[in-house]
C-alpha cells in the first residue's frame, strides 16, 4: 500500500491539501471571534476585553469637539481703520479751510467791485455821504455752512450738527489748525487701540480725555470733541475664516482616543450603556456570527505557508531522492506536531492558559531534520511557531500568542543547530537536554521582561514544563525515528553514519576477509563523495555505499587481484570463461549479501549497478585468442545500468582507481588521461544511459577525481636509506 502511495503521480497534490486542511481544522476555533451575549442597557455577564488596538472615533469625536467648543472666536484689529478716521477728520478741517477761503475770496471781489463802483461815483459826483460810509461785506454762518454742507458728503452733514460746524467755521485760521492737530492726534491714538462693539463709548470718552487740555476756546473745543466721537468707531470684527482655523488646529491638536488591545470595556456586573455598546461595536464584538475576515486571513496566511513549504521541497529534495516519499514523511510528521499542540491546547479551557509550554513541539523539527534535510527543518521550525501562537492564543488578547511563539521557535531551532554539530543517534539525548536549558533559559529571560510578581509554585511550574518539552520531544524522536525508517525504508543521514562506522558487521568481515578490497572501497568512497557533492548529488550516501559496494568479492576473496598478496593468480589455471563467471558474480553475490542483511536498498542497487552492462575486455580477449566465435555479450556484466548519480559515479570512481593504482608512476597528466579515457568509455559505451547525468557534470566529476587523485598519489621526497651500522649502535 505505502508503495502505490509513494508512486501516486499526484501524491504531492493531496499532501500539500491535506496538510493545508489540518491547520485550517486545528487553528479555525481559535481564530472564530467569540459569541458574546451582550445587548444595550443589559448587565454584562462576564469581563469583557478588547480584542484589537483600535480608535475609538465617538470619543474622538467628542474630545474635539470639546476642544474646537472651548477655543474662542477670533476678532481681527483693522488697522487701516484708524487712518481712515483720520483721513476723515483731516477732510472735514481741509473742507472748512477751502470754504473759509473761497468765501473770503468771494466777498473780497464783491467788495472790491463796491469799492469801484464808489470811486466812480466820486468822480462823477453822484456819490452821496451814505454810499461813501457803506462797510465791506462778510460771509454769513449760514452761507459758510451751506458751503461747507455741500462739499460734504449728506450722511456726514446729517450725523454733525451745526454745532460741530459753525465753531470751526467761525475760528481763526490759527485756531482751526490747532483744532485740527489736536483732533487728528487724539482720533489716531484712539483708533489704534482695538475697539471692539462694547467698548465703541468708552474709547468716545478717551477723546474728550486727549482733547480735554488743548488750548483752544472752549466752543472749538466742544466742536472737536464732537467731531472725534464722532471719528472713533469699531475697529475689531468677528474674523470666520481665522476662528475656523484656530478651531480645526485644535480639532488637529488632539490625540486620537484608542481602546487598546486588553483594555477592558466593560466589566462584568456593569450597565453596557450605548457609549460602551459603540465601543464593542468598533472592536467587532457584535454580530461576530457574519464576521467572516478572520477565516479569510487565517486561509491567506495558510497559502503563505505552504507556498514557503512547497518551495523549499522543490529547491531542497532532488527528484532523485524519492521526494514523494520525503513529502509523505514531511506531512505525517507535520500532522503529528499540529495535532499534538490542539490536543495539549484543549486544556486551556480548564484553565491551564499556560499549558502549551509542555508541549515537545522540537520533536517535529529534529525528526526533519533526520529524515529529510536541515534547511527544511529550520523552515518547520518557523511554521510550527506560527501555528502554535494562534492555537494556544487562549487567555491573550489578540489572535497571537507572541510568547508561545517565540518559545517554539527557539525549542525547534536549537533541536536542529544542536544536532547540525552532532548528528548521530547517541546525540538525539543530548539534543533534548540542550533543548531543555533553551527552554528554561527563554522562559525565564520572558519572565523577567514581564516585571511581575510569580509565585514560587508558578515558576516553578515553568521550570518543570521547560525541562520536559525538551526531553519528551528528545524521546518521542528516539521513539518514532526507527519506524519512519522502516516503513519508509529512508536511509536518513544519522543512519548512514551509523552505517560508516568501521566496527559494523559487514564492514569488519571485508577489512579481515578482503583488505584489500576494503582499502579499494574506502580510496573509491573517497572520490565517489567530493564527485557527488561537486554536482550536488548525495555526497554520504555515496561515500558510504562505496564502502559496501564490493562486499561480493568476501566470497571468493582470493579471485580479485588487490587481495592476492604473495600467492599465485588463481585464473592463470582456469579457463576465461570460469573467470568471467567469477568476477562477474561478485556483483550479484553482493546484493544478496546485502540484501540478506536487511541493508538500505540504495546499497544493493548500487552493489548490483556500479559495473552496469560494462565488458569484462581482459578474459574476453583471453577467450578470444583461443575461439573466435566468443561473443561480446557474454562477457559482459547482466547490469543494470546505474539509475541514479551515486550509482553512476561509484562505478567510475570503481574504475578509476583501480586503473590509477596499476600506473607505475602516476603522474598528474597520466592521471587525468587515464581518468578521461574511462569515463569516455563508459559514455560511449552507454553506461549513463538510465540516469540523469548530464555532460556538464561529467565534466566536473572527473575535475573532482584528477584533483583526489592528485592529492593521494602526490610526489614524495625520497629519503636515504639509514646507515645500517648506526641503527645497531641506536
Amino acid at each position: 500500500m505505502l508503495d502505490v502511495l509513494k508512486r501516486f503521480r499526484f501524491l504531492h497534490i493531496v499532501i500539500y491539501t491535506l496538510l493545508a486542511f489540518v491547520m485550517y481544522i486545528a487553528m479555525f476555533s481559535n481564530v472564530k471571534p467569540e459569541k458574546l451575549n451582550i445587548e444595550l442597557f443589559a448587565v454584562a455577564d462576564t469581563t469583557i476585553r478588547s480584542p484589537i488596538t483600535i480608535e475609538d472615533k465617538l470619543s474622538t469625536e467628542k474630545k474635539q469637539k470639546k476642544a474646537a467648543d472651548e477655543e474662542e472666536d477670533v476678532y481681527t484689529l483693522k488697522k487701516e481703520y484708524a487712518q481712515n478716521r483720520v483721513d476723515l477728520v483731516r477732510s472735514i478741517f481741509d473742507s472748512v479751510e477751502e470754504v473759509n477761503e473761497e468765501l473770503a475770496e468771494e466777498y473780497d471781489k464783491r467788495n472790491r467791485e463796491i469799492e469801484n463802483e464808489i470811486e466812480s461815483a466820486k468822480d462823477e459826483g453822484q456819490a452821496n455821504s451814505e454810499t461813501q460810509k457803506q462797510a465791506p461785506l462778510e460771509p454769513s454762518i449760514s452761507e459758510k455752512l451751506s458751503r461747507l454742507k455741500s462739499k460734504l458728503p449728506s450722511d456726514l452733514s446729517k450725523e454733525l450738527s451745526d454745532t460741530v460746524f459753525t465753531p470751526l467755521l467761525e475760528a481763526s485760521p490759527d485756531q482751526l489748525e490747532r483744532a485740527k492737530d489736536s483732533t487728528v492726534t487724539a482720533v489716531n491714538n484712539v483708533m489704534n487701540n482695538s475697539i471692539p462693539a462694547s467698548e465703541v463709548e468708552k474709547a468716545k470718552g478717551k477723546i474728550e480725555n486727549e482733547i480735554r487740555y488743548a488750548s483752544l476756546d472752549s466752543s472749538v473745543k466742544n466742536a472737536i470733541v464732537e467731531l472725534g466721537k464722532y471719528a472713533v468707531i469699531q475697529n475689531v470684527y468677528y474674523d470666520p475664516a481665522a476662528t475656523e482655523e484656530k478651531r480645526q488646529q485644535a480639532i488637529d491638536a488632539v490625540e486620537p482616543v484608542k481602546i487598546l488591545q486588553g483594555q477592558i470595556i466593560v466589566e462584568e456586573g456593569q450597565l453596557i450603556s450605548r457609549e460602551i455598546y459603540k465601543q464593542l461595536e468598533f472592536v467587532g464584538l457584535l454580530d461576530t456570527d457574519k464576521s467572516i475576515q478572520p477565516f479569510i486571513g487565517l486561509a491567506l496566511m495558510i497559502a503563505l505557508i505552504m507556498a514557503i513549504i512547497i518551495y523549499y521541497f522543490l529547491d531542497g529534495i532532488p527528484t532523485s531522492r524519492k521526494r514523494n516519499t520525503y513529502l509523505l514523511i514531511y506531512g505525517i510528521i507535520f500532522t503529528i506536531t499540529i495535532l499534538f499542540m490542539k490536543m495539549v491546547s484543549l486544556f486551556q479551557q480548564i484553565d491551564y492558559s499556560d499549558i502549551g509550554y509542555i508541549v515537545p513541539v522540537a520533536m517535529g523539527p529534529l525528526l526533519v531534520k533526520l529524515l529529510i534535510n536541515e534547511r527544511i527543518a529550520i523552515v518547520s521550525s518557523m511554521i510550527f511557531a506560527i501555528c502554535g501562537s494562534i492555537i494556544f492564543n487562549e487567555g491573550v488578547t489578540g489572535t497571537l500568542n507572541f510568547t508561545i511563539g517565540l518559545y517554539y521557535l527557539f525549542a525547534g531551532l536549537a533541536g536542529v543547530l544542536f544536532l547540525s554539530q552532532h548528528n548521530r543517534r547517541a546525540k538525539i539525548l543530548q539534543a533534548g537536554l540542550f533543548i531543555s536549558f533553551i527552554n528554561f533559559a527563554l522562559l525565564t529571560s520572558i519572565l523577567l521582561l514581564k516585571n511581575s510578581n510569580y509565585s514560587s509554585i508558578e515558576v516553578g511550574s515553568y521550570i518543570v514544563m521547560a525541562i520536559v518539552s525538551g526531553i519528551v520531544a528528545a524521546v518521542m524522536t528516539i521513539g518514532l525515528l526507527p519506524f519512519f525508517e522502516a516503513g519508509f525504508g529512508i536511509l536518513s543521514t544519522m543512519r548512514l553514519i551509523e552505517l560508516s562506522n568501521p566496527n559494523h558487521p559487514l564492514l569488519r568481515k571485508i577489512l579481515t576477509e578482503t583488505p584489500g578490497t576494503y582499502h579499494h572501497s574506502v580510496m573509491v568512497a573517497n572520490l565517489a563523495e567530493a564527485a557527488c557533492e561537486a554536482i550536488g548529488a548525495n555526497g554520504l550516501l555515496a561515500r558510504v555505499a562505496s564502502y559496501y559496494h564490493d562486499i561480493g568479492k568476501t566470497r571468493r576473496p582470493h579471485f580479485f587481484i588487490e587481495n592476492q598478496l604473495n600467492i599465485e593468480n588463481p585464473h592463470d589455471k582456469i579457463a576465461p570463461q570460469l573467470s568471467k563467471s567469477i568476477i562477474i558474480a561478485h556483483a550479484s553475490d553482493g546484493a544478496e549479501y546485502l540484501k540478506n542483511n536487511k541493508m538500505p536498498k540504495e546499497f544493493v542497487d548500487i552493489a548490483l549497478e556500479h559495473h552496469g552492462t560494462t565488458l569484462l575486455k581482459y578474459f574476453y580477449h583471453q577467450a578470444k585468442q583461443k575461439d573466435d566465435d566468443i561473443e561480446e555479450a557474454d562477457f559482459r556484466y547482466p547490469g543494470p545500468k546505474a539509475q541514479t548519480k551515486e550509482s553512476a559515479i561509484i562505478g567510475i570512481a570503481d574504475s578509476v582507481e583501480a586503473a590509477v593504482r596499476s600506473l607505475t608512476n602516476p603522474t598528474p597528466e597520466k592521471i587525468e588521461s587515464l581518468a578521461k579515457s574511462i569515463m569516455s568509455d563508459r559514455l560511449q559505451d552507454g553506461q549513463f544511459n538510465e540516469c540523469d547525468l548530464t555532460l556538464k557534470e561529467l565534466d566536473i566529476v572527473l575535475h573532482s577525481f584528477c584533483e583526489t587523485l592528485h592529492g593521494i598519489f602526490h610526489s614524495r621526497i625520497e629519503y636515504p636509506e639509514p646507515n645500517r651500522q648506526k641503527v645497531k649502535q641506536a
